[in-house]
Formats: structure tokens, sequence, C-alpha cells
């Protein structure tokens, strides 16, 4: 039998995860990414052990394990005065109850390891440069049109492109992107740079009236990652991020944390963006054609399941289309078996929103009990232990609905 070819549109995170997840199936894959090269913005990215599992049926958790900062913990503090809970205790404690740790990773890190194990798969897979601007199949083919007049035909499509996706465009019609109200203010701080207390391997997420704030160590702690995120802004258009200044930042967060001015301080560049996200659709394959990632489940980042998420979805297409000959059976699986799950996960995003957001941490009395109340152990078992025991390589794929991965 010939080998079946795969499209992928889109050279991230997504696009090269659901490349490697083919690979080892043995696909032919070609993946199309519309920018001169392979970049992702300089960020870090909170990689939970479900992540890391997924990362390990991929054949990459141990060389990007190597390059990222091991979490021992995770701490909620309180935005004024610093008062500081511990959320969850990781480093071998997630081992033992997880089988995989809680990791904090540079993002241009994860893509390169990526890359590096799509080329050594397959040398010819990655063409840059390669812009599309449509799709059409038929009973037997799927074909991507080119911005400067290529074409490319394959089995089957992924559309890997990200939130301002055109694929879904293209397979589904057009819906907007939806402006939450929210921007993310991120920048990279050189740890050597901050007082001696800020080293440390803990994910700490500072919550407040209207807006939070989270750090992390990424780069083995040689770097601070500082994602701080506000309400109450408005946001009409592209470009959806764009740079700003410390002083801005550090206006924006005014009375928040000595720690987080000393932070703003020493960040050599800031970037805001626009947080949006997407519709649910009722399905997100149509034929031969099926989405992966930010462009079916947009997600806010209040679960850190973004880019965890979308490579579950690579791990799980890779099985599906190697399960069934007939394509759009596959597709129609994968769909089956991910969607219910993603979608859960983006309402759990959305709902810590106000726990941490709330008004009632405005008052200190109000905001002990609000955290104690909200991050008791039961509370957070319950939002968390479903999405870090989920194994996207052994998950039933004929069971689709299941109560302990896709309610």
């Amino acid at each position: 039998m010939r080998t079946r070819k795969i499209l992928i549109a889109g050279g991230g995170i997504g696009g090269l995860a659901t490349a490697i997840s083919l690979l080892r199936h043995g696909f032919d894959v070609e993946v199309y990414e519309q920018a001169a090269e392979l970049r992702e913005f300089g960020a870090g990215i909170q990689i939970s052990p479900n992540g890391n599992r997924a990362l390990d049926a991929l054949g990459v958790f141990e060389p990007l394990a190597r390059l990222a900062t091991n979490a021992d913990s995770k701490e909620i503090r309180l935005w004024n005065s610093g008062k500081t809970w511990t959320l969850f205790d990781l480093g071998d404690a997630a081992v033992r109850k997880y089988g995989y740790p809680y990791l904090t990773v540079f993002r241009p890190d994860l893509l390169r390891v990526l890359a590096d194990e799509v080329r050594r798969l397959q040398p010819d897979a990655i063409r840059v440069g390669a812009r599309c601007v449509g799709v059409t199949q038929d009973a037997r083919s799927v074909t991507l049109d080119f911005e400067d007049g290529r074409r490319a035909s394959g089995d089957a499509l992924v559309g890997a492109d990200g939130v301002h996706t055109r694929i879904r465009r293209a397979l589904f019609g057009p819906d907007d992107v939806l402006f939450s109200g929210m921007v993310a203010w991120r920048a990279l701080i050189p740890m050597d740079a901050l007082p001696a207390r800020f080293a440390r391997s803990v994910a700490v997420n500072w919550v407040g009236p209207g807006g939070h704030l989270v750090h992390y160590p990424v780069q083995a702690g040689r770097m601070m990652n500082f994602v701080g995120t506000l309400e109450g802004n408005t946001w009409t258009s592209a470009p959806w991020s764009t740079p700003a200044t410390r002083d801005e930042c550090a206006a924006a967060f005014a009375g928040w944390h000595e720690d987080i001015q000393t932070m703003l301080a020493h960040a050599p560049s800031v970037t805001k963006w626009a947080l949006c996200g997407r519709a649910f659709l009722d399905t997100w394959s149509r034929g031969r054609a099926t989405l992966v990632g930010d462009a079916c489940h947009p997600t806010l980042p209040f679960l850190a399941q973004g880019a965890v998420s979308t490579i579950e979805d690579a791990v799980v297409l890779g099985r599906c289309l190697a399960a069934d000959d007939d394509v759009a059976a596959a597709l129609t699986r994968y769909d089956a078996v991910r969607r219910p799950h993603a979608y859960r996960m983006v309402r759990g995003a959305a709902d810590n929103t106000s726990r941490f957001h709330n008004p009632a941490l405005a008052d200190p009395a109000e905001a002990e009990a609000f955290v104690s109340r909200e991050w008791q152990s039961q509370a957070i078992s319950d939002r968390y232990d479903w999405l870090f025991t989920y194994d996207a390589d052994h998950v039933d794929l004929h069971a689709a609905g299941a109560p302990s991965n896709a309610a």
C-alpha cells in the first residue's frame, strides 16, 4: 500500500507536534509555514504532567526536559500584601502522583526540539514561506492553494494555523475572533538581574481584583517569565500584540506588590497582547480536513493548558489516522475523542477568571477567606486532576464522552 500523505498548515507547536505524531505512525508529512522561518514569541509556557506524558509519546520529552525548569510547587499570592498559599506541590510529588513532572519551558526551546525531531524523521518535511489562501477537496484528496500560486495535494489536511486561522474559515466559513476584554503584559527578565529571592523553581500566581499575574523561571532558571493580565480593556482589530513600555506596565499594575514592580524595573522590554478566543464549533473535521490547537479551541491561559492541549490533539490525531484507512472516519473519531475534552478545558480556564480576578480580593479579610475556600485541596483536585491524569497516547478511541476524559 502507498504511504498516505498528510498536509499540515502551520509550523508552530501544534503543526510540528502533529507532524511528529504522524511521522511516527509512518505517514508522509508536508508542513507549510507562512513565515520565512520557524519562530515562536520568546516567552514561557507551563507544561503539566499530562503534557509531558504526551511529549514522551512523541519521543521529545527527554531533550526538552534538559532545557526546562522542573517546578517544585505552585503558589497563590495576594496582589497587594503578598500573603502566600501553596497551591500544590510539584517536583517529586508530581512525578509520584502523575508519573511526569511539571515543567516551565521557554517557548522557542520547545519549538526547536519539535522541529529537530521532525527533521530527524523526515528532513524535507518543513516548507517555509508558504501562505495558505484556500482549500479544496474531493472524495480522494485535499488541496492547499498558496498565495504565490503553488498548490499541494494530499490525503488529508490538518489546520494548525492558530487562533487567526485561515483553514478554519476555508472549512467552516467566516467567524470573528472574539476579544475577551483582557490584555496580557509579557516580559522575559534575566534572573541574575533580580534579587536572589526570585531565584526559586516555583510558578507564582498573584491574584487581585480585576487581574492577576504569573511568573516562573525558564531556560533552566536563567530567565524569569512574567505575564500580567488585566480586565476592562478595548481592542478592535489586528495586530493583536504591540510593543509596550515598562512604565506603561508598571502604571497598569500600580498598587500591586513591590515584587511585581521590582521585576518590571528589570524587564528589558514589555509586549502587550490581546487575549482572544473563538466560538465553539459543532465539529472540527470536514471531509478530509480537520483542525488542531488554537485553530479550533483557543483558550484563556488560566489553566496553563493551551500548548499542552494542542500537543494532546497531535497524539490522538496520529493514533486515529493510523487506526483507520478511511480518512474521513478517522478524523470524525479524532473529533469525537478530543473536542469534548478540549472544550471542557476551555470552559474551566474561563471559570478561573472569577477566581483570579474576584472583587473580594480587594478586601484583606474577604480575600483570605476567598482564597482559602477556592484553593482548598478538594477544589484544586476537582479542577486539575482530570487534566493531569489524561493520557493522550492511551485514551480509548472508541469511548468518547467518558466522564473521566471528555465530560
